[in-house]
């Protein structure tokens, strides 16, 4: 049997591609279960990751709210900046999307408003199933994330978010 454009055989072709699908989609199912199941346990800390522009207000506000929404406690985790003047750093805006997509405890990605920055993060965050919040203010981003918080229902605390985001 002759194969163009190189001696590969087909065979070897078909179980590298099998296995790659097979790892593919391992990752992705365990990858979707973040932030699903059952909901969160009564004074569990969730994260919220705020963008650099933001997080002086948002950390204020929700100190004012003792750090707490309904019943959990949240924490705000402060991501580095990812401009430079005018310019934008998109290798730091993918890393703080993918920080927050790997924290099994991350809630919400509170983000400046800057749609130039969001068409790299929110794909990011569309996979993980991270809701988003934009604003102006990390005071206000904060406060509208704890009012959400407290609002949400049972199940995933993400899709909860997310629900009630899309309301408004």
């Amino acid at each position: 049997m002759s194969v163009l454009g190189g001696g590969t055989r087909r065979s070897y072709l078909l179980r590298k591609v099998l296995g790659l699908a097979v790892a593919g989609s391992v990752a992705v199912g365990a990858f979707a279960g973040c932030g699903e199941g059952e909901g969160v346990a009564e004074d569990a800390t969730v994260a919220a990751y705020v963008e650099a522009p933001l997080c002086a207000e948002a950390k204020q506000e929700l100190g004012r709210h003792d750090g707490r929404a309904g019943d959990l406690r949240v924490n705000a985790v402060c991501l580095p900046g990812a401009t430079e003047g005018p310019k934008l750093d998109l290798a730091t805006l993918g890393a703080n999307a993918r920080r927050a997509a790997e924290d099994s405890t991350a809630v919400a990605y509170l983000e400046a408003l800057d749609p130039r920055a969001a068409r790299f993060t929110h794909p990011i965050l569309e996979i993980a199933e991270i809701p988003w919040i934009a604003s102006s203010s990390g005071k206000a981003a904060m406060a509208e994330l704890l009012e959400l918080i407290s609002e949400a229902g049972s199940g995933s605390l993400r899709s909860s978010l997310q629900d009630k985001l899309n309301e408004s």
